[in-house]
């Protein structure tokens, strides 16, 4: 990809920033968000998908750290993280120690094939365009030698949503689902819906694994 996409823009300047500091949150505060909103803490969520799972993790769009201090509070290490805003990069080597965090973009990952044993994305999905989603989603795989893990909002079909005013910013889908449309090859091997306490709302969780 060339340039520099309208999200890419948005998530870099002002607007992302405002995002970044209205979530700066504890790692405590997360898993009481999670309890608030699903019933269960991250940390159970994830235990339920990643049980067995060790070696090389990388997330795509870390933001400040936070689902990756939750796995290494859990006991992964070999944990690796990139952004593409240079405001949340900075503010998550003020929080974290021994985890691997450097500025990057989704479209561009700068590692080499098949790097990691699990590659994963936790809100990051849903700030794609999905006229460029395939792009993204072609790094994921590239990176990946074993599994793909994410946490995305949830809907049947591709479905805009208006996010704080703004438009062309925000999507939300049957992630699996796409993801085994373009590799077919990947095999599902759970996924679960998360629907909200307060509200109609639904994310998704669903781990991948190459065959």
């Amino acid at each position: 990809m060339n340039g520099l996409t309208e999200q890419m823009k948005a998530w870099e300047g002002k607007f992302g920033q405002d995002y970044t500091d209205r979530n700066f949150l504890s790692l405590e505060e997360m898993e009481l968000n999670w309890k608030r909103h699903f019933g269960i803490t991250r940390t159970e969520a994830n235990k339920e998908f990643l049980d067995g799972i060790d070696g090389r993790i990388l997330e795509v769009g870390c933001n400040i750290g936070n689902q990756l201090l939750c796995l290494q509070k859990m006991g992964f290490r070999n944990l690796y993280g990139i952004e593409l805003q240079d405001y949340a990069v900075e503010l998550s080597k003020s929080r974290t120690k021994g985890i691997n965090i450097i500025q990057g973009s989704a479209f561009d990952i700068p590692f080499k094939d098949n790097s990691f044993n699990l590659v994963f994305t936790s809100g990051v999905l849903i700030h794609i365009a999905p006229g460029n989603i395939d792009e993204v989603l072609a790094e994921i795989y590239r990176c990946s030698n074993t599994y793909i893990w994410g946490h995305e909002f949830f809907a049947e079909d591709y479905t805009e949503i208006e996010w704080r005013g703004e438009r062309n910013l925000l999507w939300k889908t049957n992630f699996a689902k796409l993801w085994r449309t373009h590799f077919p090859e990947l095999k599902l091997v759970k996924e679960r819906r998360f629907k909200y306490i307060q509200g109609e709302n639904v994310d998704t969780m669903f781990l991948l694994r190459k065959t």
